[in-house]
């Protein structure tokens, strides 16, 4: 049985650890890119410039600086929203609106929602009109901005709503087995959506057209016709609408996928650099690694639920993180905005195992095209994404989910030995 001290305690240990953590690792980060930021990696010395590394040292700094204020704000606004009495008073007012505790725990919820809105979006103005923009990579306008908030907010509302609704049924009408039925809802949502995002909700948002280059498309047509891989399509996307970034994805379930660019990489790489970045995209699917993290995601959901299924009778759960009202929806919130402290320490192994899948694809993109046209392709990434050649080796650790710059073009190399 729980106390509220040891609920209190247990969460700002915690607490204190993930905050100490994460900006000592942002800390460490820094200073490793400023140390380096007069000398390129010998790796790169004669493909990347002094001023583009430069570029890409600056951009890492003001990004750090910007994660720290933001991790500030963050941290005082768990306090606030636990121990402070926040979440408390958004209840009363829920209390004071509706007697029904579903409609109270969905208004709790969408009034949450709708408070961390309104603290985050200075930040994310920041970050586009002015981080972003004073290095070059914004291409959002005002009006850009706003139509995403708005459409945004009403797919929140179409799709968060109802669902919300069903996970807060469940977890009232469906006795102490009812993590298992929101879980089987929740994967069957997820799922849905994997197979609705990339044809119906994606393009609210930006525009796709079918790749016109005959001669890319003849040579990514024999790179799936080698490799065994279906696809519904291959699109461009105008991701030049917001951003300077360049990427590329695949989306979609089962037979559904389609490989998507973004309009910013094909004008950046050639044809065979193009080719060579897909062949690593087709190496996660050959090696199944999108399924293994489905399948991870999903098995670590029903651990949680299980978890929060043990917590949510127990009352010292909600007083000692400063809820005065026991209900679904303060459980579902509490464990949910507390949950990443605890997840913290489990960064550095998920980080691992995501460098390592990304050396398999790497590899069998080395199998399936040149590892040069890979090496080249990932030299321009870098520079026109002014992504930094320099990382602290425990901030790698936790948060890198690529291996660094320099180990991956080392490990091309041996590929093309």
């Amino acid at each position: 049985m729980l106390t509220v001290f040891w609920v209190e305690t247990i969460f700002l240990i915690f607490f204190a650890f993930s905050f100490t953590v994460q900006w000592v690792l942002s800390w460490r980060q820094s200073s490793a890119v400023a140390a380096h930021r007069h000398q390129v990696p010998q790796d790169f010395a004669t493909t990347i410039s002094l001023e583009e590394h430069q570029k890409a040292a600056d951009y890492t700094l003001a990004k750090e600086r910007f994660s720290r204020y933001s991790m500030i704000f963050q941290a005082a606004f768990l306090l606030w929203f636990t121990l402070g009495g926040g979440l408390a008073f958004l209840a009363e007012i829920t209390h004071g609106i509706s007697g029904h505790p579903l409609m109270r725990g969905i208004l709790l919820i969408v009034l949450l929602i709708l408070v961390q809105w309104f603290i985050g979006l200075p930040f994310a103005l920041y970050k586009t009109f002015r981080l972003e923009e004073r290095f070059g990579f914004n291409r959002t306008t005002i009006k850009t901005f706003i139509a995403d908030q708005i459409k945004s907010g009403v797919l929140m509302a179409v799709l968060g709503i109802p669902l919300i609704s069903l996970v807060l049924y469940l977890m009232e009408a469906m006795g102490k087995n009812w993590w298992l039925y929101v879980w089987l809802v929740w994967v069957a949502f997820s799922l849905t959506m994997m197979v609705v995002f990339p044809r119906w909700i994606a393009p609210l948002f930006n525009q796709f057209q079918p790749l016109e280059d005959e001669v890319l498309q003849n040579k990514i047509n024999n790179l799936l016709q080698k490799t065994g891989f279906e696809s519904k399509g291959v699109f461009v996307m105008d991701g030049s609408k917001r951003s300077g970034h360049g990427n590329a994805y695949f989306t979609g379930l089962g037979k559904q996928k389609r490989i998507v660019f973004f309009d910013t990489l094909l004008k950046t790489l050639n044809h065979e650099e193009t080719e060579a970045v897909l062949a690593h995209e087709l190496g996660h699917f050959k090696h199944k690694h999108i399924l293994r993290q489905m399948i991870f995601s999903f098995s670590l959901g029903l651990i949680l639920l299980m978890i929060l299924g043990w917590l949510m009778p127990q009352r010292a759960f909600y007083v000692g993180l400063g809820a005065l009202y026991a209900s679904p929806a303060m459980a579902l919130i509490l464990f949910f905005m507390v949950l990443p402290l605890f997840l913290l320490v489990f960064a550095p192994l998920s980080s691992m195992l995501s460098r390592r899948h990304e050396y398999q694809a790497d590899a069998f993109a080395a199998q399936n095209t040149h590892p040069e046209h890979l090496i080249s392709a990932l030299t321009k990434l870098y520079r026109d994404n002014a992504g930094t050649l320099v990382t602290d080796k425990w901030y790698s650790y936790f948060y890198d989910s690529h291996p660094d710059a320099n180990a991956r073009v080392r490990a091309l190399r041996k590929n093309m030995s």
